[in-house]
């Protein structure tokens, strides 16, 4: 279950950063409340996580998954160049 929780904050930071993409600074509301929620549910989910998994295999997932991730929503959603 814990790997399940691992991969849920993953996509949960993802969502968060491409929200945050989409509050302009902070400046438009919806974007920025859910950029804010999706980063707690992802930080909530990456604690009860290391209470299982050792932490330089937690980071080493969340961190390369994050950057495919995000780069793939960078490229597909909001065109950006590679």
């Amino acid at each position: 279950m814990h790997w399940l929780y691992l991969f849920i904050a993953v996509i949960a930071e993802t969502l968060g950063t491409s929200f945050l993409k989409m509050s302009n600074g902070f400046t438009q509301f919806f974007p920025s409340l859910l950029a804010v929620a999706l980063f707690c549910i992802a930080l909530f989910l990456s604690a009860i996580t290391l209470k299982y998994i050792a932490i330089g295999i937690v980071y080493a997932i969340w961190s390369g998954l994050g950057i495919v991730l995000v780069t793939l929503v960078g490229y597909f959603y909001f065109k950006q160049n590679l």
